[in-house]
């Protein structure tokens, strides 16, 4: 199967080549029916190529299909890798992305354009299957932009409202911003090391000392770049916005795919951010940063798709600060644990929003745990699992990461935890007030609600499922397991390894760890079970007055405000001023007057043809005479 790779990628992009042409006659059923068929293609192939490469000795393959570039002694081999990293982002994002395709059958059914999200759809999972099967930094950045190009079609994809619209160029432009620091960072890498394949680069990269400034500004960049794409601070207002598509979008982009790309390539990269030291704490400090501040945010939000998309922000920064602390393996666990229980929320969430005829807003749900029973119960097992709460999956590969931050930095761990205690809050917050209490809508929502059609609840088990039994892959030792999924990927991390000193807690701190961790949960819980439940709290209504340090939160602490003012405002008043100083006054100006000029001097020479032979003869006596006069001065 291995020398077949290339058919994962080739199944979605032939039913996004068959659906997008065939989108005029094509029935919905056998859109939805080929869309999913090859996304299920892909997954068997990958399974296969993970079977055969965790059975084989050797845990790296590369499989050239074409020598792409050649210029000079720059070569870039349209190649791909398959290594225990590659095989399981594999299964992750054809996996979700398969459960994610069948669910929207459902959802979009009603939408005139089935066929084309379908194909948008597709031509998502094919860009992202490149950017994480690229053997080198320009194919995963094919990859890279092509989920960007995707991303943007799909946020905007009910385009006539003006403020998907905007939320799909935000989306775009500020990729654009991260993308730029990549593109130079792949130029950096090229003229350090001759390559810019990831076989040649690593191994000479360990050779070099930690603390290289040139390895501190190629890192720098490159986490410029995964800052756009995986939405940290500075550039992570974009994700919130990106709620503007259709709900599958969302938990597309939000749990395997996208969003995760940025955690990939840095993975991917590993060894060149170990041996930056400055780097790794500046990718630790803006990822723990990023968690605090996106789950203060959610805290306070009326909108249940804002709450989870606000929620991926925060376990974003989670897995950043795995990473900054040379977690990478506890990182991309919470990677996969992430991408089930993630996509089991917001695909839950749609079956809410369609059940209540499209009502987003938390203040006016309320009591649906009996009327839609399969979306409540999995949803709570996805509550569970995000809270990090025993034994779902959340729960392992959120305190591993924490572990390996308490042993970098206590007081980074502490704030880690205030953030675990705040995802418990906002998240139990979401599901309290959407199926507990009395009914908040109207008659006519309350007529209409009835649980989603199986191929929107069938997915919804299937990522319960997963959320409870996922954490297993990566059950610790001091559980009386082995860690499977460390082990599996110690390959690809095998050169960070040998840099880096072993880390290690005794059995006895890691249960304190623990037991405070999973303390804070459960308190945040009950706190919130007080308030939504007991004391029947509603939050208050957008044109009522909140606290101050509410209003902030509840504001998104202003950035998209001061964005506006410091960097919108600025460039659309000097834009005006180029359009109406340079571009109308100057280069119109000069263009029109060139022609008023050519006007204005024909219609002076109109008046010489008179059409009098007389005239003309007259002229030429003229003419003739002053050549004379011409000639006669010259010779004097």
């Amino acid at each position: 199967m291995i020398n077949l790779v290339w058919l994962v990628p080739l199944f979605p992009f032939i039913g996004f080549l068959i659906n997008g042409f065939g989108r005029n006659f094509l029935s919905k059923n056998v859109v939805g029916f080929i869309g999913s068929l090859m996304i299920l293609l892909s997954f068997g192939c990958s399974l296969g190529i993970f079977v055969e490469l965790n059975g084989a000795d050797v845990k790296s393959f590369t499989v050239s299909l074409f020598n792409w570039i050649q210029v000079g002694y720059l070569m870039v081999p349209f190649s791909f890798l398959l290594d225990p990293l590659s095989s399981l982002m594999l299964l992750v994002v054809t996996g979700i992305g398969f459960l994610i395709h069948v669910y929207s059958i459902g959802y979009m059914q009603a939408d005139a354009g089935f066929a084309k999200f379908f194909s948008y759809l597709n031509l998502f999972i094919f860009f992202m299957l490149l950017l994480v099967l690229g053997a080198n930094y320009v194919v995963l950045f094919i990859g890279w932009e092509g989920v960007g190009l995707c991303s943007y079609l799909l946020i905007g994809f009910w385009f006539t409202n003006p403020a998907y619209a905007s939320a799909a160029k935000k989306a775009f432009v500020m990729n654009r911003i991260g993308d730029l620091g990549f593109l130079i960072a792949i130029f950096l890498l090229f003229v350090t090391f001759g390559s810019v394949e990831f076989a040649k680069i690593f191994p000479l990269a360990a050779q070099m000392n930690p603390g290289n400034a040139t390895l501190a500004l190629i890192t720098i960049l490159l986490f410029v770049g995964a800052t756009g794409k995986s939405a940290q601070i500075p550039l992570f207002t974009w994700l919130p916005d990106a709620m503007a598509g259709p709900t599958p979008v969302s938990a597309l982009i939000h749990s395997a795919t996208m969003v995760t790309a940025g955690i990939y390539m840095i993975a991917r990269s590993n060894v060149l951010f170990t041996l930056s030291p400055w780097t790794m704490g500046v990718v630790a400090i803006v990822g723990l940063a990023t968690a605090i501040v996106a789950a203060t945010i959610a805290l306070t939000q009326t909108d249940i798709k804002k709450v989870l998309a606000y929620s991926t922000v925060s376990q974003l920064g989670y897995m950043f600060l795995g990473l900054g602390v040379g977690a990478y393996a506890g990182a991309f666990f919470h990677v996969m644990t992430h991408a089930f229980f993630k996509a089991l929320l917001f695909l839950g969430a749609g079956s809410v929003i369609h059940a209540m005829s499209n009502e987003q807003d938390l203040r006016n749900m309320g009591g649906l745990r009996n009327k839609l029973p399969i979306t409540f119960l999995t949803m709570l097992i996805g509550t569970l699992a995000i809270s990090g709460l025993p034994p779902f999956a959340g729960f392992f590969s959120k305190d591993e990461i924490l572990a390996y931050v308490y042993a970098n930095s206590p007081v980074l761990w502490g704030i880690g935890v205030v953030g675990a205690i705040f995802t418990a809050f906002y998240m139990f917050r979401m599901l309290f007030l959407t199926f507990y209490g009395n009914f908040r809508g109207t008659s006519a929502q309350e007529h209409h609600l009835h649980e989603s059609p199986p191929s929107m609840t069938i997915p919804l088990m299937l990522l319960a499922i997963l959320s409870i039994f996922g954490g297993f892959i990566g059950l610790p030792e001091v559980f009386g397991g082995h860690h499977w999924l460390a082990h599996f990927l110690a390959p690809v991390f095998e050169l960070s390894a040998a840099k880096t000193p072993t880390f290690e807690l005794d059995h006895r701190t890691e249960y304190i760890l623990m037991v405070v961790s999973v303390g804070g949960v459960v308190l945040a819980l009950l706190f919130a079970y007080v308030k939504y439940i007991k004391r029947a709290h509603i939050p208050l209504a957008d044109d009522q007055k909140r606290e101050l340090l509410t209003n902030i939160m509840y504001k998104k602490y202003y950035v998209d405000e001061i964005y506006a003012l410091i960097i919108t405002r600025p460039l659309d008043a000097l834009s005006n001023f180029f359009y109406g100083t340079i571009d109308k006054l100057g280069i119109d100006g000069i263009v029109n007057n060139v022609g008023k000029v050519v006007v204005e001097a024909s219609r002076g020479f109109r008046l010489l043809q008179t059409g009098n032979v007389g005239f003309y003869i007259f002229m030429m006596i003229l003419g003739i005479v002053a050549l004379l006069i011409y000639g006669m001065v010259v010779t004097n």
